[in-house]
């Protein structure tokens, strides 16, 4: 049996996706850089962020739907922020 739909439910699932998706992303950056102490941080924070979200959308499946949008927006508002960095400092 599914839960009733909530639009702060849903909401919040989209923000928790996107964070986890912004800590996938740094995560991989950190890895790729050597840098253990920030990628262990950022790994607990996927697995802390992802848990809120996994547990609700177990309850009603619409709730799939935030958190593809939330993980699209995560990544690439995270990479698009990444590179605007990198495109300052070559300046």
């Amino acid at each position: 049996m599914e839960s009733e739909f909530s639009v702060v439910t849903f909401l919040l699932i989209m923000v928790a996706m996107a964070v986890a998706d912004v800590c996938w992303t740094l995560y991989f950056i950190d890895v790729e850089e050597r840098r253990a102490h920030a990628a262990a941080f950022w790994s607990a924070m996927i697995i802390l962020v992802t848990a809120f979200t996994v547990t609700n959308y177990v309850e009603n499946k619409i709730y799939i739907a935030a958190a593809f949008i939330g993980a699209y927006i995560g990544t690439y508002g995270t990479i698009e922020w990444k590179r605007k960095l990198e495109s300052k400092s070559k300046l």
